[in-house]
């Protein structure tokens, strides 16, 4: 893994930069100007949290400089940011700050009122206390408390797609590491700017944009919240050469309509996960960019290694450690084998759990959760809950979430390969593939669609029926026609809101009787 370093380090280092270090809407901080604003919030922290008890703080805001700051004050100070997610309310967000031991909440006044009937302690971020305190501490130069690359600095939730969000320990190293990593990896300097509008509260924003900026020296730039039609313009006006996202937005920003000089911008990579294969070349090519995707999660328990050789659709080879393990049995997974129209002949054997046999990875562990944790670390091995299959060559494929997994006829079905299928339909533009009980026994499988315009389900069989690779227990038996899938702040498919409503959602619902390929309304 090499030397790891700390946020504190990188910070450091870049205090007397004169160079440019975070650029906002129309204003602009110098490096050093940056880690003088973390200095003066790590005095702040000083004085806002009591000894005695964990040295933990919730921010509730947009991508907007005071998170910035607040992170590196964090990381001056010792102290432990929680990044709460403003998409949540009442006693959810009540819950999370609870959980997550928060003695104190700094919020944009645009959030604080979701916190009012908490009995949270709470200062609005730009208020008249904030800004009496703030004051005292102008001028503080940094006196960073002593850290190491294990000592924790974030509690990052996750997407809560399964179930409750769950507060994953982020240490300094492993904030520090992928930054560094990805830096170096691309290239990046002090002539780069890193553009940043994934929200801040997740990891995907602070691991694979803040530290990538922080390590190269790069400039940040922040958007306070995502925008595809703002998204060109943003990289115009900052001059950026590197952006992250996670899930749909490239999706969305190719959903703009096209101009002629599209690609006449200064974007080079763009970097992420969970982006529809399709979208990732028609991206590159539109933008004049090389976008990257990879597999990852806020946990960190598994990573991938890909190359010029990694085929489409694949995460990649499996690293030194990483096994797929049958759920069952806890043995390896025999490798996926296919006809010779490319359908998965034996994917009862062949899908199995990514697993980390060697320990925990990069994973430090659930805050106020050990069952959980525990559940992550049977047997000493990191279970990452994701299920995949290699094929001949070696490369691992996804097939699907454990939770999400179809029993149909039998069978064990993943829902990743039936999305993969539905989404080569020209008028089809993003679709959930999740479970409704059978009557019988079992499950039968249903998917939600977003259609384009046009798009008919009656004809949606014929389609399917062209697909070689789509098996006959995979064919959808309910369709379901909606505007948009329910997502969470950073665009993740909430299927257990789909699943839960199951055949009484609103309609229009289409199903297919019998074994025939048509779709008749449900009535």
């Amino acid at each position: 893994m090499g030397d790891v370093p700390t946020v504190t380090e990188l910070l450091l280092a870049r205090a007397d930069d004169p160079g440019d270090g975070l650029k906002f809407e129309d204003r602009r901080w110098s490096w050093a100007e940056h880690v003088r604003a973390c200095a003066e919030r790590a005095e702040l922290l000083h004085g806002l949290l009591r000894p005695g008890s964990p040295p933990h703080f919730g921010v509730l805001a947009d991508n907007v400089p005071e998170f910035s700051f607040l992170l590196g004050g964090a990381a001056l100070s010792g102290s432990v940011l929680t990044g709460l997610n403003p998409g949540r309310r009442g006693a959810a967000l009540i819950r999370d700050v609870r959980l997550a031991d928060c003695q104190v909440v700094l919020a944009e006044q645009r959030y604080a009122s979701l916190l009012e009937d908490g009995d949270v302690d709470v200062l609005v971020i730009g208020g008249e206390e904030y800004e009496d305190r703030l004051r005292a501490c102008r001028g503080a130069r940094p006196r960073p408390v002593p850290s190491t690359p294990e000592d924790l600095l974030m509690l990052i939730f996750t997407s809560g797609t399964s179930g409750e969000p769950k507060a994953v320990r982020c240490t300094h190293g492993k904030i520090a590491f992928p930054g560094r990593m990805l830096a170096d990896r691309f290239g990046l300097s002090t002539q780069d700017t890193t553009y940043v509008a994934m929200p801040l509260f997740h990891s995907n924003a602070v691991m694979a944009g803040w530290s990538v900026g922080l390590a190269a020296g790069a400039a940040i730039a922040l958007r306070r919240r995502f925008s595809a039609s703002g998204f060109l313009d943003d990289v115009r006006k900052f001059d950026a050469t590197f952006a992250n996202y996670v899930g749909k937005p490239l999706s969305y920003v190719l959903a703009t309509p096209p101009r002629p000089d599209d690609a006449d911008n200064p974007l080079k990579i763009v970097y992420g996960n969970e982006g529809a294969e399709a979208d990732l070349t028609k991206f590159g090519e539109r933008f004049g960019c090389h976008v990257l995707d990879a597999f990852g999660s806020t946990e960190g328990g598994v990573n991938f290694a890909r190359d010029a050789l990694t085929p489409p659709g694949s995460l990649g080879r499996l690293l030194d450690g990483i096994r797929i393990l049958h759920p069952s049995t806890g043995l390896p997974c025999p490798a996926a084998k296919f006809d010779d129209t490319g359908r998965l002949l034996n994917e009862a054997e062949a899908v199995g759990e990514l697993v980390n046999t060697t320990g925990a990875g990069w994973f430090a562990g659930y805050y106020g959760d050990p069952g959980a944790e525990a559940d992550r670390l049977r047997g000493g091995m990191y279970h990452t809950g994701d299920l995949a299959y290699l094929d001949a060559d070696g490369f691992c494929h996804f097939a699907g979430r454990l939770g999400d997994w179809l029993r149909v006829d039998g069978e064990n079905l993943g829902t990743a390969p039936i999305e993969r299928v539905l989404l080569r339909h020209p008028g089809i533009t993003d679709a959930a593939v999740y479970a409704v009980p059978d009557p019988a026994v079992g499950d039968q499988v249903m998917a939600a669609l977003v259609p384009a315009d046009g798009f008919d389900p009656a004809g949606l069989g014929n389609f399917l029926a062209t697909q070689p690779d789509l098996g006959p227990k995979q064919w959808p038996r309910y369709v379901r026609l909606v505007t948009e899938l329910p997502r969470t702040a950073t665009h993740k498919v909430v299927k257990r809101t789909l699943a839960a409503e199951g055949l009484t959602c609103p309609r229009p619902i289409w199903h297919r009787p019998g074994r025939g390929h048509d779709y008749l309304p449900l009535t």
